[in-house]
């Protein structure tokens, strides 16, 4: 029978200690608080969302989750911040643009979605609404043949170049044969003035922005920019409903991380928000806030991420567009 030396059984204690100690290192982690980067003031969608997350995530790991606000440059400032990250212990909260073409609508833009982070788990999606003044006589498909004969007389507001908005206006005149000229403004607050007053003919709204206009009588709503109807807004008709077909426009929120953060962290934190969002309590605070719950896989948002980046990458060099 072979009797191991002294030595060797060490060596074998010593490893399997060692790999008892790596287990219990996986299981365990975060060791410390979380850190989520929100690239958005306090008070804003992406920091609501962020927000309402942090407390169960928190419970569910056993660690503070920390919110921490790193506005500006449409949310880039917070994602090259996570993408710069190297304690293990970072992770953000992301809209679409960030996680997609940030760097190819600005080559200039300090980071690399595609290679500097890594997907955890898109969080919710809401179509967009396109929105007309009140006093606009025609709906549905009478609205797009009025705005075909009118050609390039008619505008249509963003909140800037290269926003969800300006590029699914520009996605959608494609699809829908119409020419409207582009307006930007600072932000929606100018676009929904600039509506009311007449200055531009339509815009894409998020629903929560244009559901409380169009309650109030200062804005009409034609349809939303999903492929069928919305939960965020079941009683709009899609676009496709008015002879629109091909159009699938959503703005996204989503947990990403640095390249670097361990797949089996990913995967445990993926895990735990689509088991949060899915709860009856969360899923209803946020379609409260204008969106439709999704919790995917890794997996799941990077097919995501890819799909939307080849759609929009398409709109960009067909347009030329750059940034201001």
């Amino acid at each position: 029978m072979f009797k191991p030396s002294r030595r060797q059984a060490l060596v074998a204690v010593l490893a399997l200690t060692a790999a008892a100690s790596s287990a219990f290192a996986q299981t365990t982690w975060p060791s410390k608080p979380l850190k989520m980067v929100v690239g958005f003031p306090a008070g804003s969608s992406p920091d609501l969302t962020a927000r309402l997350l942090a407390e169960p995530l928190s419970q569910a790991l056993g660690q503070p989750v920390i919110v921490e606000n790193k506005a500006g440059a449409g949310g880039n400032i917070g994602a090259d911040a996570v993408a710069r990250a190297t304690d293990d212990h970072t992770i953000g909260l992301m809209i679409n643009g960030n996680l997609t073409i940030a760097k190819i609508l600005n080559p200039a833009t300090t980071y690399d979605p595609l290679k500097d982070l890594q997907p955890v788990s898109l969080i919710a999606v809401s179509p967009l609404v396109l929105a007309v003044p009140a006093g606009t006589s025609v709906s549905g498909k009478a609205f797009f043949d009025d705005a075909k004969a009118q050609g390039d007389k008619l505008n249509y507001g963003t909140p800037g170049v290269g926003t969800v908005a300006h590029l699914g206006m520009e996605l959608l005149k494609a699809k829908a044969g119409i020419a409207p000229v582009h307006v930007p403004y600072p932000g929606n607050p100018q676009v929904i003035t600039g509506l009311i007053g007449g200055q531009v003919q339509m815009a894409l709204l998020p629903p929560g922005l244009a559901q409380a206009q169009v309650k109030g009588g200062k804005l009409k709503a034609i349809g939303v920019t999903s492929a069928g109807r919305s939960s965020v807004a079941p009683e709009l008709p899609s676009l496709a409903e008015a002879g629109v077909q091909g159009l699938q426009l959503e703005i996204w929120n989503a947990v990403a991380a640095p390249v670097g953060l361990p797949k089996a962290h990913v995967q445990k934190l993926a895990t735990l928000l689509a088991e949060i969002v899915r709860r009856p309590d969360i899923r209803q605070k946020i379609l409260n806030q204008g969106w439709q719950v999704a919790g995917t896989s890794p997996e799941g948002l990077a097919k995501r991420i890819a799909a939307d980046t080849a759609a929009m990458s398409d709109v960009i060099r067909k347009n030329n567009i750059k940034p201001n």
